[in-house]
This record gives C-alpha cells, structure tokens and sequence, in this order.
C-alpha cells in the first residue's frame, strides 16, 4: 500500500466513524483467522494515547490487523515506541506513522500543571519538553505531538530501509470524533 492510499483510507475511515454507532472495522471471525494463519498487513502506524477515550481503531473505523496501533500515556515517544515503528515500518512495511494526540489529555494537563509524581513524571516531564509554558490545552497537545513527530523522524533519517515512511501528527478531538491534522 502506497503513503497516500494509507492516509486516504484513515481520513475516510475517520469521516465514517463521525456518524457511526457501533464499531465498523472488520473484527469477523474470518479475518482473525486469516490474520492468525497469514500474519498482519497494517497499512498505518498509529501512536496515540492510552487515554480510554481514544480508540484508534474506532477513530479510523478500521478492523483486525489494519492499524499497528501504539499507546502510551500522552503518546511520548522513547526507544520502546522507536523500536515498534522501526518492526511495524521495516518488517510488515508501514508507509505511515502518524502520532495521534487529543484534547482534554490528561498526562498533558498534568504536564501543564506541573503536579505529577512517582513514575507519571518520567511521561509529564517528556510533555514539558514539548510544551514549554503553554498553558492552552489544544495548543499543547499539539506541540506534544509535534514534538514527537520530529522525534521519530531524526530517530530514523539514518536508516535507508525507512526513508520512504512518513511520519504526520494528528490531534482527535474527543468531543466531535474529528481528526485534525497537523
């Protein structure tokens, strides 16, 4: 599947998703079984948050082994994220990345805050990198998410076998179910 065809296929599956009530992907019996006994074929890498709200495969009314979903508490990238996009990119050939942020994030209100402790700020403090002193939730999970998008993308412009992935950031709005790229 070409870059294009990949983010065709997430924007309409998203503009689906708007007026959906129930999940559209396929989830059949078939397709576990096909998945099962030929492997995966995702045609997008997804990076989003481990927010509850937030479901990737919901979002882009996508089924079993379209999307090699990632989550993370506020979609910070480090070297086990890296090390999932090198697999799903090399290995099961993944034109696309995209770091999915949202509105209303919590690990970047806690990052706006400043209020995190124990292991939570090892996720704030990599936000407050990206961030700064924004206080403006929407304009801070943008700046997360292209903090990371940039991440990704200096992470691998070393590696020939993946010069051809693209790597985009989108923030959800889990208010309306709109995907706004960035």
């Amino acid at each position: 599947m070409t870059l294009n065809e990949s983010l065709t296929l997430l924007k309409k599956g998203n503009n689906s998703y708007l007026n959906a009530e129930k999940m559209q992907g396929d989830v059949s019996p078939a397709i576990r079984q096909d998945t099962a006994l030929n492997g995966q074929n995702p045609y997008s890498i997804i990076i989003a948050c481990s927010d509850s709200r937030v479901i990737p495969e919901a979002i882009f009314s996508a089924g079993i082994g379209d999307l090699f979903t990632i989550r993370v508490a506020g979609n910070v990238i480090d070297d086990h994220q890296l090390g999932s996009v090198e697999y799903a990119a090399a290995h099961l050939h993944c034109p696309l990345t995209v770091v999915l942020g949202h509105t209303h994030c919590g690990a970047v209100g806690a990052a706006i805050s400043g209020h995190a402790e124990g292991y939570i700020a090892s996720i704030t403090d990599e936000i407050k990198k990206a961030i700064g002193d924004e206080k403006d939730d929407l304009k801070a999970s943008e700046l997360n998410v292209r903090r990371n998008v940039s991440l990704i993308q200096k992470a691998f412009q070393e590696h020939p076998e993946l010069s051809s992935m693209k790597v985009i950031g989108a923030v959800y709005d889990i208010e309306t179910g709109k995907v706004e790229w960035l």
